[in-house]
């Protein structure tokens, strides 16, 4: 990676935080192992619940400062050279690191998970506290219009400008536009597939629980939470796989990543080839000795 790359520098930093999340993932696995219980303790539970949920917002901005960075390379290519240095993207990933960290120590500070505990089956749950509380009712709104909406609009407009200004460049080789393209599809798919089902359900959640005049154990909302539990569950899986296809991005963007992956694949294909040859020469000469 070049130090004047800023693309490379919002992909290394979208790698670090992955890192961070995977970190995390033996106590995730362990939590769900044991049915939604979780053995570790308040701290632990904290921390874990910090790096999840900060990865999967630092990733959604980060994505946002690729997609303005490759609108403003492709519609004010002259314009944007002088503003697009290493310290550019630097401050602004440290920046993404810093609001997205503070907001959720914040979380951290006013969540109670002492509250968190099932009584019913006496253990002792992760962020998973039922009925929803209004602060959290209220902060998931908050989190759906600015953690998700803000960037889609955000998102939407720049690659919209992008494939527009591509396709109507004269200029650009064939090459070069396919890498563009690749590139907006990648990162409106990884958004769409990865974050948009989980935010589309804790907004209808989150609305429900407003709309509700009922949060008995036995009411409507209790019952509605009981039904969406297990596709809640699976849209909060869903978010993390954006930790396995953000390398998909570097191998959209990278030409170097790209060739290699092409001499791997050709060296594969004439190794099969050489072993199916030699293997049909083998079989000739042994008929042939059989004939004689």
């Amino acid at each position: 990676m070049r130090r004047q790359n800023v693309l490379a520098i919002f992909l290394l930093n979208l790698s670090i935080s992955d890192i961070f999340f995977l970190l995390t993932m033996p106590l995730w696995i362990n939590y769900y192992r044991h049915d939604h219980n979780w053995e570790l303790g308040e701290i632990s539970c904290s921390i874990a619940g910090f790096f999840y949920y900060s990865n999967m917002y630092i990733s959604i901005y980060l994505l946002c400062c690729i997609s303005v960075d490759r609108c403003l390379v492709v519609t004010y290519p002259l314009r944007s050279k002088t503003h697009r240095t290493s310290r550019y993207a630097w401050v602004q990933c440290i920046l993404v690191y810093i609001v997205v960290a503070a907001l959720h120590i914040m979380v951290l500070i006013n969540d109670n998970l002492k509250d968190a505990h099932d009584d019913k089956n006496k253990n002792d749950r992760c962020y998973e506290t039922y009925p929803m509380e209004e602060p959290v009712a209220l902060f998931n709104l908050i989190r759906v219009g600015i953690g998700f909406l803000l960037p889609l609009l955000v998102l939407t407009v720049s690659y919209w400008k992008v494939l527009a200004t591509v396709g109507q460049s004269p200029g650009l080789t064939a090459q070069t536009k396919r890498k563009v393209r690749l590139l907006s599809f990648g990162v409106i798919g990884i958004f769409s597939v990865c974050f948009a089902p989980y935010h589309i359900l804790l907004l209808v959640r989150s609305l429900v629980f407003f709309q509700s005049d009922d949060i008995s154990p036995q009411g409507t909302y209790c019952l509605f939470e009981q039904k969406m539990h297990f596709f809640f569950s699976c849209t909060l899986a869903m978010s993390s796989l954006n930790c396995v296809v953000d390398p998909v991005l570097y191998v959209l963007v990278s030409n170097g990543v790209q060739e290699e992956a092409r001499l791997c694949w050709r060296r594969h294909k004439r190794t099969q080839t050489d072993t199916d040859c030699a293997l049909t020469a083998y079989n000739r000469g042994k008929s042939n000795n059989n004939l004689i």
